[in-house]
């Protein structure tokens, strides 16, 4: 359905001289489209709107922010980021994720950046950031799984921590944590000062 459809079925009536799909769609061109910003004095100023549909579209638009905003996970440390990389723990081969926050550290989007061997990921800067860069991140939390179950973070592990944290430095994109997960458990590497 199209936005003047939802909004006509919101509203439920028009007025005696509009359609409601007439009222909708002015609606919206007096709005440009934005129906989001819309303050409850903005509905009320378009003509056929008034008190009661205006507070009708204001109360709908309020309870769907409410609920969008229930759906955000928020990452404050580690174990918040968890849930996200379930996924990986246990697999045979090293897969590197990179969860995109926004700036209030909420989960914008997590993914599997690279799928490597047994025991080693080749994984480029440029490759973590892509998608990042494409979600305006604000801040990134990186992981990668130890198919061997050991919870040390290897010199190879320890360099692209390093990499990758410079790499977010220039392109303004903050790097809060490195993850090493297993089935057991998991490593922060910023916790053990290695960030």
């Amino acid at each position: 359905m199209s936005d003047i459809e939802l909004l006509a079925i919101l509203l439920g009536s028009g007025t005696r001289k509009t359609s409601v799909l007439d009222l909708a769609s002015q609606i919206l061109r007096s709005l440009g489209g934005r129906l989001d910003r819309a303050t409850l004095d903005d509905l009320r100023a378009i003509p056929g709107v008034g008190e009661a549909k205006g507070c009708q579209i204001a109360a709908a638009l309020e309870l769907a922010r409410r609920h969008i905003a229930k759906g955000r996970h928020v990452i404050r440390d580690a174990a918040d980021a968890l849930p996200y990389l379930q996924s990986i723990r246990g697999k045979k081969q090293e897969h590197f994720a990179c969860i995109s926050l926004n700036g209030a550290h909420e989960v914008i989007e997590s993914r599997i950046v690279t799928v490597g061997l047994l025991d080693t990921n080749q994984v480029h800067p440029r490759e973590v950031f892509a998608d990042p860069i494409a979600d305006r991140a604000a801040a990134v939390l990186v992981a990668h799984n130890h198919p061997s179950g050991t919870l040390e973070a290897s010199p190879e592990d320890l360099a692209l921590t390093r990499r990758v944290a410079r790499a977010g430095e220039i392109l303004g994109i903050r790097v809060l944590d490195h993850l090493i997960v297993t089935v057991d458990g998991f490593l922060s590497l910023k916790e053990a000062g290695k960030l």
